[in-house]
């Protein structure tokens, strides 16, 4: 078989050289400063080299609602957001902040999976409620023993100056990150999936929040119907190029009592294949700045209400799947970063 000029000419070198073509290759770029194995910047790694032993985030309800849901901005929340919460507050009254830190310290510790904490403010918008409220709630979390920090979950148009201010006052005596849900950078899909507000809220909220202590994690979904691979890509280089530190990537999932749950049952919705989810994932790795720290690459959904894709259910396979495609490209988060942004 006659081999292009270059790819014989690489073959026969690495056979004068003594090297064996197909063992695995690391990538010689890889930054330093992950230390770690993966070709991206997990949150794992990242704990390790911020604080020098495991982190685990702690999932708090603590009862917030959406502005979204309860008509402020609209109701029936985003097409594909399960209404009913977390499991904790589908059981009956929910506990206090303390005692749902204390209750989950107790469980990770006793196996050994972690030494210190972040309290994971998670459940619905988790600044939409007066200051004062939730300089309490953020101070009864930071109280308690070995948390050295919080993970506010929150929408692009909940945080006024004078919650960020509070928030901020928070950073400056922990370790705080703002997360904050875009899931598109396009306003056609905005408006298709309900989210209530515009990619500019999100861009004017990370400026008004970014620049100091506040770490700013933004989370997107991959798979929105009616975007294609370069519209998500797009929303890669928009997030690229703004002040934020961290990124959760989630798969678009079909649940029972949703919007989207009940078009994909009805047919009227596609959802991505694995493969197609796993190449864009990968893309999109490729664009992010080599920094950023990679905190999610799929999503989880409740298994009870789960409708689709089939695929989604096995989290570890996906996140494999990922792992044997970027080492197949010999590609690592961050390789087309300065290209992608570039005029």
């Amino acid at each position: 078989m006659n081999f292009p000029i270059s790819l014989q000419f690489r073959k026969q070198f690495n056979m004068i050289a003594g090297k064996n073509t197909t063992e695995k290759r690391t990538p010689v770029v890889k930054p330093n400063f992950w230390n770690n194995k993966k070709r991206y910047y997990d949150l794992k790694s990242y704990w390790i080299n911020r604080f020098g032993c495991r982190v685990h985030k702690l999932p708090i309800d603590a009862g917030f609602t959406c502005p979204n849901r309860d008509g402020n901005i609209a109701t029936g929340g985003c097409i594909y957001c399960d209404g009913r919460g977390s499991a904790l507050r589908q059981a009956g009254p929910l506990p206090s902040v303390g005692e749902q830190v204390r209750r989950q310290k107790a469980f990770y510790r006793g196996r050994g999976k972690a030494e210190k904490f972040i309290a994971y403010f998670q459940t619905f918008t988790n600044t939409y409620a007066p200051v004062e409220k939730l300089r309490a709630l953020y101070d009864e979390a930071l109280a308690e023993e070995d948390v050295i920090g919080l993970s506010i979950g929150t929408r692009p148009d909940c945080v006024p100056d004078e919650t960020l201010a509070l928030i901020r006052s928070c950073a400056e005596r922990s370790h705080v990150w703002l997360e904050f849900g875009l899931q598109s950078i396009h306003d056609r899909t905005l408006g298709a999936i309900n989210r209530g507000h515009d990619a500019a809220t999100l861009r004017d909220a990370v400026q008004r929040a970014g620049g100091g202590p506040i770490l700013i994690c933004v989370h997107i979904i991959v798979g929105l119907p009616g975007e294609t691979r370069e519209e998500i890509l797009e929303t890669a280089k928009a997030i690229a190029a703004l002040p934020i530190q961290g990124i959760k990537i989630h798969s678009l999932l079909a649940l029972e009592g949703t919007a989207l749950g009940g078009r994909f049952e009805r047919g009227d919705v596609t959802l991505m294949t694995r493969e197609a989810y796993v190449g864009t994932v990968c893309d999109l790795l490729e664009i992010l700045p080599p920094e950023m720290v990679i905190q999610r690459l799929t999503a989880d959904g409740y298994r009870d209400i789960f409708l689709g894709p089939a695929w989604a259910g096995n989290k570890l396979a996906v996140l494999n799947a990922i792992d044997r495609e970027m080492e197949r490209r010999e590609s690592w988060q961050g390789k087309r970063h300065k290209s992608a942004l570039s005029p």
